[in-house]
């Protein structure tokens, strides 16, 4: 081999080598899809490790019987290649083992896509409204809204000159100063939409992704199981602070969020009622 083939593959075993510790360190979870928090989030996983095992297999299947053909009927054996133009069994395999395999994975593909949809049953609904560069919740049934946006520790540190290392920052770029809160073990229904430019409101532990597009209102919807706290992003290209726009929902168990709520409603009556006497002096004036 010369030393021009050899230099190549040295870099690659060389690279190679650079990553083992990397993966050495990494948590397996990590190198996958997480499972999530939710029924659709789980069916998403299922499918995703359906579809995985059937390209290992196809891959397995093809490249094994490539590389068997090369070293089995390699010129320097003397082989001799086969002379033949149609073969009705092979084609016919060919044709069917494929449709076969995109029927496997169409079907359960389709109930996914219908079980994300179906918003039915929903116990509650919260719309999420995307702005720049922030996010609005309105919690519809309750008459309760707040703007989430980058904490305030985040937005110092990102600063240039700021002398803060971002590195000492908790969750940096990923703390909001208002989360959006909500129950365990409710269906809630998600309305998404935005006020000026698309964009695409995202957490990974719910298994889905929507877009927010001005003028226009898309549904969605999660059961989250375990309380916790679940972090996201904008995921949508929306203006120069598209980076700065992060998502965190903190599930909390039934009686914790009816307390949470009473205060929001508390804290938000005296802004609500200013609205009011705002809106009948306008009328009363007409």
């Amino acid at each position: 081999m010369t030393t021009a083939k050899i230099q190549p593959l040295l870099r690659g075993l060389t690279a190679a080598l650079a990553l083992a510790p990397l993966l050495a360190h990494a948590e397996w979870g990590n190198l996958n899809l997480p499972h999530g928090v939710t029924p659709y989030s789980e069916t998403v996983y299922e499918l995703h490790m359906l579809i995985l095992w059937v390209c290992v297999i196809t891959g397995i299947g093809v490249f094994g019987a490539i590389f068997y053909s090369i070293v089995r009927f390699r010129k320097s054996k003397g082989a001799v290649a086969a002379q033949w133009h149609e073969n009705t069994f092979v084609e016919f395999l060919w044709t069917a083992v494929p449709a076969v395999i995109l029927v496997v994975m169409a079907v359960p593909a389709t109930k996914a896509l219908i079980m994300m949809e179906d918003v039915s049953k929903s116990e509650m609904t919260i719309k999420v409204t995307g702005l720049q560069w922030r996010w609005r919740y309105d919690y519809i049934d309750q008459g309760v809204f707040l703007y989430s946006g980058l904490a305030t520790t985040s937005n110092l540190a990102r600063q240039l000159n700021s002398g803060i290392d971002p590195h000492t920052v908790e969750n940096y770029l990923l703390e909001v100063d208002h989360e959006l809160v909500v129950p365990v073990g409710r269906k809630i229904r998600f309305l998404t939409t935005a006020s000026d430019v698309i964009h695409a409101w995202w957490v990974p532990a719910l298994g889905w992704k929507r877009d927010a597009i001005p003028g226009y209102i898309t549904e969605s919807w999660a059961l989250i199981k375990e309380p916790g706290v679940y972090r996201g992003q904008c995921a949508e290209l929306c203006g120069k602070d598209h980076g700065f726009m992060p998502i965190v929902v903190r599930a909390l168990p039934e009686a914790e969020y009816l307390v949470w709520l009473d205060q929001q409603k508390a804290a938000q009556k005296p802004k609500t009622a200013a609205i009011d006497q705002g809106n009948q002096h306008i009328a009363a004036t007409r």
